[in-house]
């Protein structure tokens, strides 16, 4: 099968096509002749060296695909053979043929791209668990999103949208504030223009937004404290303005405020079926029904690993990157 490899740590560059064995699933496991692919942050964090894989996964990139069952390992029910699920795997997804769990996948509607398909797992696992299950957002609340139009952001924004929060967003430029609020943001602030925390208290009227899902952390830190309300939860899941932040606890203590933060990847099989079962359930059905699909950006062929990369670093992307797999 033709994979995209990583040559060696370094810039898009590195991402090499090359010819792998198919691989065979274990025990619990099934092959997927993959049809797309999605691209996400953590693959170029694992492309730079800065993000391995864990123990026994691939460690080719790519973290969700779709396509078609077309193995079972021992143990499977075989009523998997042949159905299209778009999955959340721990690495291989740059692959023709890749390793999924049933636990982890979820069936394609027909009425559902395998494009579209392909942009949903990772961000909507990520999304999901850290919005309301680590941040317990309920109807009517608001939440702030940093990144408003990257893929984390835009399916925050059309998630939230779902479950009827009001949703506040922060970008780099007023195009795309404007391509935030298009997707269904309530408000979206130009961060490079206007201080996002003073905004944040004008819109909601000094009270503060309710829960914030933030990527950057570093000096952010405060400044999210600053504009959340009493009780209000600090979801952070990346660290991209830096590892480390300082915070005025007494200013916390006393609005009984919230901090917490998790990653996905290393989380148990057990885990992360537990949030397919939930999405399955809760979230699923608006995907059956054309209710939600996730915002695209652009498509590019497998071949075309390292411009897919350049393009997300750019940071010029609205929505999900994907790569296409199968021939037409």
């Amino acid at each position: 099968m033709q994979v995209v490899e990583i040559s060696e740590p370094g810039g898009p560059a590195v991402l090499q096509l090359a010819e792998r064995a198919v691989p065979q699933p274990a025990a619990g496991e099934m092959l997927v002749k993959v049809s797309h692919a999605g691209v996400n942050r953590p693959d170029c964090l694992q492309r730079m060296g800065l993000y391995p894989p864990p123990e026994n996964a691939s460690d080719l990139p790519g973290l969700e695909i779709s396509g078609a069952v077309v193995a079972l390992g021992e143990g499977v029910d075989p009523g998997e053979m042949g159905k299209r699920v778009c999955a959340l795997v721990a690495g291989g997804g740059y692959a023709q043929y890749c390793i999924a769990r049933p636990e982890h996948c979820l069936p394609v509607p027909d009425n559902l791209s395998m494009e579209e398909a392909a942009a949903f797992p990772e961000t909507l696992f990520t999304v999901w668990h850290n919005v309301f299950q680590r941040g317990f957002a309920r109807d009517g609340e608001v939440l702030l999103v940093h990144g408003g139009t990257s893929g984390i952001g835009t399916t925050a924004i059309i998630l939230a949208k779902l479950f009827e929060l009001t949703v506040i967003v922060t970008c780099g430029s007023d195009d795309k504030c404007a391509a935030a609020r298009k997707i269904g943001a309530d408000q979206a602030i130009n961060y490079k223009s206007e201080d996002f925390s003073a905004r944040v208290l004008e819109i909601t009227q000094g009270r503060g937004c309710d829960l914030i899902l933030d990527m950057v952390a570093g000096d952010y830190a405060q400044r999210n404290l600053d504009c959340l309300a009493e009780d209000g939860r600090l979801v952070i899941i990346a660290t991209l303005g830096g590892p480390k932040s300082e915070i005025n606890m007494i200013k916390l203590m006393m609005k009984r405020q919230m901090v917490t933060g998790s990653t996905l990847r290393q989380r148990s099989d057990v885990f992360k079926g537990m949030i397919a079962d939930e999405l399955f359930r809760e979230v699923w059905p608006a995907v059956e029904h054309e209710e939600l699909r996730p915002a695209m950006d652009q498509i590019f062929p497998l071949s075309e690993a390292a411009a897919a990369h350049a393009r997300m670093e750019a940071g010029d992307h609205i929505g999900k990157i994907v790569l296409r797999v199968a021939e037409d």
